[in-house]
């Protein structure tokens, strides 16, 4: 099934349902997305922080809290372990970041002694729904990678891709953004477009359609490139959006967000399981969506 809105990506959700092991679960958004998750049939949850607290808020809204495997633990280091104990022990399929900082937990997910690392790079890609916007589109790498170099760019966008792929998006648009379209040797950003669509076209990135270096109106309308006499299958009908670095990236998804009112999902790739990072200010929509992401994806772990 092609993924071209958040309702396409419920739907593919529900047919590879997850189990996913929350860490401090006592965050009243993460709950209310992991419920709305489960009434949707969805995913199941484990638990894990404050279980008087958690009952309580589940007690709020009418839920039973007794469909849910809750592990108390008031102190949020053991959270974080229990939560992965459920993933070692194969009861989980799926991690999500509740209620503790950021931080801490992703000390968790880049530690190589709990085996949740691949081989390959960790990076942060966000699915976005606007009004304006003629489909879903995805934007990497706004939170796991500083600076990225060339080669680390390349991975971002195999990650990114592959994503892309799974929720049939075969051959995605791939532009990776600069201030314009032209080669600046003294932009790297745009040194770094031009290198990764030479790899493009000399094959080192499959399946995928890549422009670069792109401005981002060109990327996303079609009458813009028109004006501008910029010919490109990527122009205005763009699948996916790199960043040059994560200021550049977090600005841009926070004012897609904020001002433009976007609706999105976000998950970590590169481990072996589907990682939900959500900020602790994210809405319960935004929660329930990457909920829906990482339980559509899941199936690609082969869990």
């Amino acid at each position: 099934m092609k993924i071209t809105c958040f309702s396409d990506l419920v739907t593919e959700a529900k047919t590879h349902k997850s189990v996913i092991a929350v860490v401090c679960a006592e965050e009243r958004h993460t709950l209310d997305a992991i419920l709305h998750a489960k009434r949707e049939g969805i995913s199941d949850a484990i638990l894990t922080g404050d279980a008087k607290l958690i009952r309580k808020r589940i007690a709020e809204t009418g839920d039973d809290a007794s469909a849910f495997e809750i592990i108390d633990t008031p102190k949020k280091e053991d959270a974080l372990a229990a939560a992965m104990d459920a993933i070692k022990s194969g009861r989980a399929d799926t991690l999500m970041k509740g209620g503790i900082e950021t931080g801490d937990f992703l000390r968790i997910v880049l530690s190589r002694d709990n085996g949740l690392r691949g081989d390959g790079l960790l990076s942060a890609v966000g699915l976005y729904e606007t009004k304006s916007y003629h489909k879903i589109f995805a934007v990497s790498d706004f939170a796991m990678n500083l600076s990225p170099t060339l080669g680390e760019k390349k991975l971002i966008i195999e990650n990114a891709a592959r994503l892309l792929q799974n929720l049939g998006i075969d051959s995605p648009k791939i532009a990776v953004l600069s201030e314009t379209e032209r080669l600046n040797p003294k932009i790297p950003a745009s040194v770094d477009a031009a290198e990764l669509k030479r790899m493009w076209k000399n094959g080192w990135l499959s399946d995928c359609i890549l422009e670069g270096p792109i401005a981002f109106d060109l990327a996303m309308e079609k009458e813009a490139a028109d004006i501008k006499g910029f010919a490109s299958p990527v122009a205005g009908d763009a699948d996916l959006l790199i960043v040059p670095d994560i200021v550049a990236g977090n600005i841009f998804v926070k004012c897609l967000t904020t001002i433009a009112g976007a609706v999105t999902a976000g998950i970590v790739l590169g481990a072996k399981i589907p990682v939900i990072l959500s900020s602790r200010s994210a809405t319960g929509d935004d929660k329930y969506y990457s909920i829906a992401l990482a339980a559509a994806s899941a199936h690609a772990y082969g869990t």
